[in-house]
């Protein structure tokens, strides 16, 4: 049996995700639950057919989609409606109540698509025919609390499961949640197969099952399987455009979003949605879509976010090719970018109550002056404004930053980077918190209004919190096209597992190269936030992993220009290219480089005016790492 995060990390906060999923509506007692997976699972093992109260006749409406999963599944589910009564669901007649189901039905478990308060009626009227029909559960969707019906049920025998979806919980317990992207919070080294459920040990298991919850763990683990066909323990590349339909009645299901599944490569590919459920895992958030690309994972989220006039408020301190982007790319979409320095609060609050805002993005550690952004300063500012914090995490990582815990909505990253670790692989990632309702606002009717491209089907209605994440793969990619290479997908999987030893390796490197670098005489300053007389190291403190400030950092040559171009053209074990996050040290003049499409004040803003370099630490020896910075500066 998996091994799950069942009382802490992803699991709880997928329970708290779907909580919205399928648009219940909430009453005033919607205090936690929590379930062991051995208990979900044990009622979705003894169920065969189901009495759905309050399904509904409409094909993108929540209930009709989990009563099409089930049956999918091989469930039974038999509609209750009164208002639609005698009328025909997915081939089921519709009843008027759990008493007019034919009496020679056994109905196994009563799940209840109705309000809180109206939850208790049902219950009682399940209890009424508990032993006529055999009903051995009670299921409460998402939202839907009512803890006095439960105890009734649960004193007369009943198993009660309350503000869950058997469909998600389904999907996620057997595999299906990971393959748009999702983290199902099962940490296993078993085999499972997708789908469906696992063969049940021969065994009783003594006390309760450990929880995996370390990030180093985490970085192994998450997302990543045995294959269920080969038991291959390592995640296999599938280098493969197309998926093969069970029938035709499974392909529309796919297409209508109404199944969990993968079509075509461009949307999704298993290679891609392991390594999709890692990030979502390690950063926090409730699902990811990767991307071919950092630049392109931001364009995908302003799809979601954007319209035509609306505007972006951005630091002004962050990689010179964002600063391109927003400053001028995204003006050919009708988008409007002003930048503000997030340091200033009240500049930055000012900037948002532009009504035509839709974000706020920064970077949580910026390449590359190493400014360390105040993120819940900045959270406490989007929550005001009611749009959401964008963060780019590329620099700090989740092993040294979870911005989602400071109050991010959406993280985005490159995943060139540490994350890949090697500069081998190309790719991007987006991370929904999940948090953000999209559907409490008119600012953002991608998801919060009808989609006519899937007849009118509500992304925020229907998926609630995953939603973000779903939009993502169902339009920006399907849309835009910046595909995840799986190769590339399968490279960054490998460098997640060595994130946290490269990072602590890469990071004290760092301090010690900056650390001689602020005492030689040709240097004028060092950006370095780990040291003392940095103005963002009580930042550092508060928001990176034991106080370490990452391994990109810039400093200032006193010969300005020229002496910049001198020292980069004098190392001999640093790199001079155009990347950060290497496990090679990695050496740059980004006045002439990466920001030379800047304005002079532009740069100087991003800490990249004439006289900077950038230094990404890799894994050397950092004796080495500055013994070739030392003959490189005796040479000015």
């Amino acid at each position: 049996m998996p091994l799950t995060l069942a009382d802490s990390g992803p699991v709880r906060r997928l329970a708290t995700l779907q909580r919205q999923l399928l648009a219940c509506p909430l009453s005033a007692e919607t205090s936690p639950v929590t379930y062991k997976d051995d208990f979900i699972k044990g009622v979705l093992a003894s169920t065969k057919t189901i009495a759905m109260v309050g399904a509904s006749t409409q094909w993108n409406r929540p209930s009709y989609f989990a009563m099409k999963y089930m049956q999918l599944k091989g469930y039974r589910v038999i509609p209750v409606n009164q208002a639609a009564k005698g009328k025909m669901i997915l081939g089921e007649l519709v009843f008027g109540s759990l008493a007019e189901i034919p009496s020679e039905v056994k109905i196994d478990m009563v799940d209840i698509f109705r309000n809180s308060d109206a939850a208790g009626g049902v219950t009682d009227e399940a209890l009424a025919l508990k032993e006529a029909r055999g009903i051995s559960s009670v299921w409460m969707q998402l939202g839907v609390i009512n803890h006095a019906a439960a105890a009734r049920a649960e004193a007369a025998g009943l198993k009660v499961v309350m503000d869950r979806c058997p469909k998600i919980e389904y999907s996620r317990l057997y595999r299906e949640l990971g393959q748009q992207g999702f983290d199902s919070g099962v940490i296993s080294s078993k085999k499972r197969a997708m789908g469906k459920p696992s063969a049940i040990p021969s065994w009783t298991p003594k006390g309760e099952r450990p929880v995996f919850s370390g990030f180093e763990t985490r970085a192994v683990h998450a997302g990543a399987a045995p294959d269920p066909s080969s038991g291959a323990r390592v995640t296999p590349i599938v280098q493969n455009t197309s998926y093969v339909f069970d029938d035709a009645d499974h392909a529309a299901s796919l297409f209508n979003l109404s199944t969990f599944g993968h079509i075509y490569s461009r949307l999704s590919n298993p290679t891609v949605a392991a390594l999709e459920e890692r990030l979502a895992n390690m950063e926090g958030g409730a699902g990811t879509t990767c991307t071919s690309s950092g630049h392109a994972a931001q364009m995908v989220t302003l799809l979601a976010l954007m319209q035509p006039g609306t505007t972006i408020v951005s630091s002004n301190k962050l990689y010179g090719g964002t600063i391109t982007q927003f400053g001028k790319t995204v003006k050919k979409f009708g988008w409007n970018c002003v930048f503000v320095d997030v340091g200033n609060l009240q500049q930055v609050e000012e900037a948002l109550k532009d009504p035509s805002v839709r974000l706020l993005f920064c970077e949580s550690l910026a390449n590359p002056g190493g400014v360390v952004s105040d993120l819940t300063a900045l959270s406490k500012l989007t929550q005001a404004a009611k749009v959401p914090l964008v963060v780019d995490n590329t620099l700090a990582t989740p092993y040294l930053c979870r911005p989602i815990s400071f109050g991010a909505d959406i993280v985005v990253h490159s995943t060139t980077k540490f994350l890949s670790g090697q500069g081998s692989a190309l790719g991007g990632a987006i991370i929904d918190s999940g948090k953000f309702d999209w559907g409490a606002t008119d600012k953002f009717p991608s998801l919060g209004r009808p989609e006519p491209a899937y007849h009118g089907l509500t992304f925020s209605e229907t998926f609630g919190n995953l939603a973000f994440t779903m939009y993502s793969h169902a339009v920006g990619l399907r849309d835009l096209g910046p595909t995840m290479a799986p190769l590339h997908a399968w490279l960054t999987l490998n460098g997640c597992e060595t994130l946290p030893v490269r990072m602590e390796r890469q990071c004290s490197n760092a301090l010690a190269v900056a650390k001689f670098l602020v005492a030689h005489p040709k240097v004028a300053w060092c950006s370095h936030a780990g040291l003392p007389g940095s103005p963002y190291n009580s930042l550092v403190k508060a928001y990176m992993r034991g106080g370490m400030a990452g391994a990109v950092f810039t400093f200032g040559l006193k010969g300005g220009f020229d002496a910049g171009i001198k020292v980069v053209e004098a190392v001999e074990l640093f790199s001079h290219l155009a990347n950060v996050g290497d496990s090679r040290s990695l050496i740059l003049h980004p006045a002439s480089t990466t920001h030379r499409q800047l304005t002079e004040e532009q740069r100087a803003a991003a800490g990249a005016g004439d006289e900077v370099l950038r230094l990404s630490i890799g894994l050397e020896s950092h004796e080495d790492l500055i013994g070739d910075l030392a003959f490189a500066l005796d040479q000015i």
